[in-house]
């Protein structure tokens, strides 16, 4: 039998626990499915003993970074930490990082543990993903990145990157299907109880179109009408009205200070109402369509895919908690 895989997760101080257990169960399962020790799993840090989570509990590190060790990574995924963005990685961590990737099979993370690689200069010039809400922070912080915001996980060369908190374990399923094949990872999914291949994208978790209303206080007051009256005429010229501006004053005034026209800001919002509405589970896709101040609902079904990534029918169908 070959050598086991080493399976290693980058883990540090205030790491999200779900972010390293994830994935480490589809391996650990995988080599149950496998009926052989495919992956062995380690838990790296920067120092020895225990790694404290963003929860509270601590799990043990198995190695530490900079120390000599006979095993070779297979694969190393960087898990993420709410602070992740923020953080400024010691120069021991980045160093390591650099010298470690060149000899590993494929490397990546998991969440915000994207930033942990931008940060050493890792995924300059790739296709990556995180969580949907620090993709603009990590596209904006890092320009020489290509962030896709819905992805669930990407595949870029040796790089694996993952979204958010559970999506990294349909990344390691992903990496488990590589590694043994199509029937093995469908069995390690129905044993999890997980989606083999999730349906959509990260959009249909996102809730971007609920920021709070931004810009000066009579341009909040305007968003605020607009959330409040989704179904009410909300063109440029009937909201413009509302402070008292020329259309054209009112919608370059609106795209300097919410980073977005009116027109966008308007359909985000109805689609936001939409959601709220569909999730509640009283109301068909039709009525929610007429509720919210869409034209039909072909319109309706357009806006909310582009904006969601699944339909209205099968977003009321998956959050509704109603058939």
């Amino acid at each position: 039998m070959p050598k086991p895989k080493i399976i290693a997760i980058l883990a540090l101080p205030n790491v999200q626990l779900l972010d390293v257990a994830g994935p480490l169960d589809v391996f650990a399962e995988a080599n149950v499915q496998a009926g052989a020790d495919i992956y062995a799993l380690r838990v790296v840090g920067t120092s020895a003993g225990t790694v404290r989570c963003s929860s509270g509990t601590r799990i043990m590190v198995d190695a530490v970074i900079g120390q000599d060790s006979r095993e070779r990574i297979d694969t190393l995924l960087a898990a993420g930490a709410p602070n992740a963005a923020g953080l400024a990685p010691d120069v021991g961590l980045l160093n390591w990082l650099n010298e470690i990737i060149p000899s590993v099979r494929r490397y990546g993370s998991v969440c915000s543990g994207a930033f942990i690689l931008a940060k050493a200069g890792l995924l300059n010039g790739r296709r990556v993903t995180t969580h949907w809400a620090q993709a603009e922070q990590l596209a904006r912080s890092f320009p020489k990145i290509t962030v896709d915001a819905d992805a669930i996980h990407v595949r870029d060369g040796r790089l694996r990157t993952a979204a958010g908190v559970t999506a990294g374990l349909d990344l390691a399923l992903a990496l488990v299907e590589e590694d043994l094949g199509r029937e093995i990872a469908k069995k390690v999914a129905a044993q999890l109880v997980m989606f083999f291949k999730r349906p959509g994208g990260q959009a249909q978790f996102s809730r971007k179109g609920e920021a709070a209303p931004v810009g000066r206080s009579a341009l909040q007051e305007v968003q605020r009408w607009v959330a409040a009256n989704p179904a009410e005429d909300l063109g440029v010229a009937a909201l413009a009205a509302r402070m008292q501006l020329s259309p054209r004053h009112f919608a370059r005034l609106f795209k300097k200070e919410v980073g977005m026209t009116p027109a966008d800001w308007v359909v985000q919002s109805r689609v936001g109402a939409a959601r709220a509405l569909l999730e509640a589970g009283h109301a068909a896709p039709k009525e929610v369509a007429g509720a919210c101040g869409f034209a039909d609902v072909d319109t309706f079904r357009r806006s909310f895919v582009r904006q969601v990534g699944i339909t209205p029918a099968e977003y009321r169908k998956r959050y509704s908690g109603r058939d």
